[in-house]
C-alpha cells in the first residue's frame, strides 16, 4: 500500500485528481501519525480527527475534484486564524471557548481548493512571541526535541517538519512564520502587504502581520502562496542574473550571528554566485533606532490585542507587554517610524534586487515553559536570536526562509531572501535555484 506520509501537497494533490488516492486514506493517515507523534512534538492545540475525516469524504464526492489545486491535502491551521466549529485561543486562557461561525478567509480559499484542516496549532500566547509554550503544552523543534519549534507559528512549524502534515499555514508579524520555518528547515515566504489577505487580530499590528505557507519544498510554498492569493501569483520581472547583496551584520545593534549562521549565507552566497548571480558583501544602512523602532510596535500590536482581554487571565509576561506597548500605540499607529525605515533603506535595493542574509543569528532557546519566564528575560532571548526578521515587517516588504547548512546538532540551518515589494516571485525563483543545487533533508526523522 502506497504510503502518502512525507509526500508533498503536489504529490498528493496529484495523486487524488488522478484518483489514484482518495482524500479519507491521505488524511486518515496523517491523523494516525500525528496521533502516535504529537504527545512529543506538541504541534497541535486541537485535533479534528472525526471532523477532518468527513470533510475528506466531502472532498472526495466533490464534482470538481479534477480541478482541485489541493485536493485532500490534510493542512494545519495557526490557532490565531478562525476554523468554523473550533474555538480560536491564541495561545491563551482569556479567550473565548466558544466555536467560531465561519472560517478566516484564508481557511475557506484552502478549503475551496480541496484541502482538508486537520487541526489547530499551538501558538505563544496572542502570538507574541518566539517560543511557542503557554497553557496550551510546548512545541518542540523536531530535529531536535530539546528546542523550541520557535515562534509564533511554532506549531504549524513542527507539524509540517514532523511529516505530521505535508503544508501548514501561519502569519508573521515580527518573523513568525520565517523564525520557526528556519528553526524547524521549513520554506515560507511572508508575503508584501496586499497580496493575501491578512485580519490577524484586532489589526494585524498595524499592517506588519501577513498570513503565509509553511512547507518542505519552494513548489509545495508557490503552490500555497497561489490559493492564499486568490490565482496565481505574477510573473517573474526578473532579467537574466539578479543582483545579490549578502549581509552577516545583524540589523539589531550588539547582536552577535553564531559561525553556523554565517556559514549558510556564505554558503548560499557562493551557489547563487556559481549559477550566475551577481553576488556582493553590503550591508543595508541599518539605523541605530532599529531596535528601539521594532520593540515598540512589536508591543503596541499586543496591547491591541489584549485591549478587551481580562488582564488576570493573561501570563505575565504578556500583561507587561501589553502595557509598555500601550504607551507606543498611537505613535504606532501613525506609522511616521515605519515609513522613515523604508525611506532608508529605498536606494539600497534600487543597487540590488535581492538581500541575503542569516535567517537567525543562533539556534532557538531550549524547549522549556517560557511563559513561566519574566518579560526581559523572554525579550533578551528572542532578541539575541531572531534580530534579521523585523525590519521586513516594519517596511512591509516580502521575504523568505530556506534551509541551507546545519547546526552541530545535526539541525537545519537557514538563510533570509529579502525583496523589495511586489519581489515575491523573484524569491521564489531563487529559492527554486537554491532548493536544486543544495537540495536539503525535507522531514525529520521520528523522536
Amino acid at each position: 500500500m502506497t504510503s502518502w506520509v512525507g509526500r508533498t501537497a503536489v504529490e498528493i494533490a496529484a495523486a487524488v485528481r488522478e484518483k489514484r488516492a482518495t482524500p479519507r486514506e491521505v488524511v486518515a493517515e496523517h491523523l494516525d501519525r500525528i496521533a502516535r507523534l504529537d504527545g512529543r512534538i506538541g504541534a497541535f492545540r486541537t485535533v479534528r480527527a472525526q471532523a477532518a475525516l468527513a470533510e475528506a469524504e466531502a472532498v472526495g464526492a466533490r464534482g470538481d475534484l479534477a480541478e482541485l489545486p489541493l485536493a485532500g491535502v490534510p493542512v494545519a491551521v495557526k490557532d490565531n486564524l478562525a476554523v468554523s466549529g473550533e474555538s480560536l485561543r491564541v495561545g491563551s486562557a482569556a479567550t473565548s471557548r466558544a466555536p467560531a461561525a465561519d472560517d478566516h478567509v484564508t481557511v475557506a480559499r484552502l478549503r475551496a481548493a480541496g484541502a482538508v484542516v486537520v487541526g489547530l496549532t499551538n501558538v505563544p500566547e496572542l502570538c507574541v512571541f518566539g517560543t511557542t509554550d503557554g497553557v496550551h503544552g510546548i512545541s518542540r523543534n523536531p530535529w531536535d526535541t530539546s528546542r523550541s519549534a520557535g515562534g509564533s507559528s511554532g506549531g504549524s512549524a513542527a507539524a509540517v517538519a514532523a511529516a505530521l502534515v505535508p503544508v501548514a499555514l501561519g502569519n508573521d508579524g515580527m518573523g513568525s512564520l520565517r523564525i520557526p520555518a528556519a528553526n524547524c528547515g521549513l520554506v515560507t515566504i511572508k508575503p508584501g502587504r496586499g497580496m493575501v489577505p491578512a485580519g490577524i487580530g484586532e489589526g494585524d499590528w498595524f499592517g506588519m502581520s501577513e498570513n503565509g505557507p509553511l512547507a518542505t519544498t519552494v513548489e509545495d510554498t508557490r503552490l500555497l502562496l497561489a490559493v492564499l492569493a486568490d490565482g496565481d501569483l505574477p510573473p517573474s520581472s526578473a532579467r537574466g542574473g539578479q543582483r545579490v547583496a549578502v549581509s552577516l551584520r545583524s540589523p539589531i545593534a550588539g547582536v552577535a550571528v553564531s559561525a553556523p549562521y554565517r556559514a549558510a549565507a556564505r554558503e548560499a552566497a557562493g551557489v547563487l554566485m556559481k549559477a550566475g548571480h551577481q553576488v556582493r558583501r553590503a550591508d543595508p544602512p541599518y539605523p541605530m533606532s532599529l531596535g528601539f523602532t521594532a520593540l515598540a510596535n512589536w508591543t503596541a500590536g499586543t496591547s491591541v490585542d489584549a485591549r478587551d482581554l481580562d488582564p488576570r487571565s493573561l501570563t505575565r509576561r504578556t500583561r507587561v507587554h501589553a502595557a509598555i506597548g500601550r504607551r507606543f500605540a498611537g505613535q504606532a499607529r501613525k506609522g511616521r517610524a515605519r515609513e522613515e525605515l523604508r525611506r532608508v533603506l529605498d536606494p539600497f535595493f534600487e543597487r540590488y534586487d535581492i538581500l541575503l542574509t542569516p535567517a537567525l543569528a543562533r539556534r532557538s532557546p531550549e524547549a522549556a515553559p517560557w511563559h513561566e519566564r519574566g518579560w526581559l528575560r523572554n525579550i533578551l532571548a528572542n532578541t539575541a536570536y531572531s534580530p534579521f526578521t523585523p525590519p521586513w515587517n516594519l517596511t512591509a516588504w516580502p521575504a523568505m526562509s530556506i534551509p541551507v547548512g546545519s547546526l552541530p546538532s545535526g539541525a537545519p540551518c537557514a538563510v533570509q531572501l529579502v525583496g523589495r515589494p511586489g519581489a515575491e516571485t523573484e524569491l521564489l525563483d531563487l529559492a527554486a535555484q537554491l532548493e536544486s543545487l543544495r537540495p536539503w533533508r525535507r522531514t525529520a526523522p521520528p523522536a
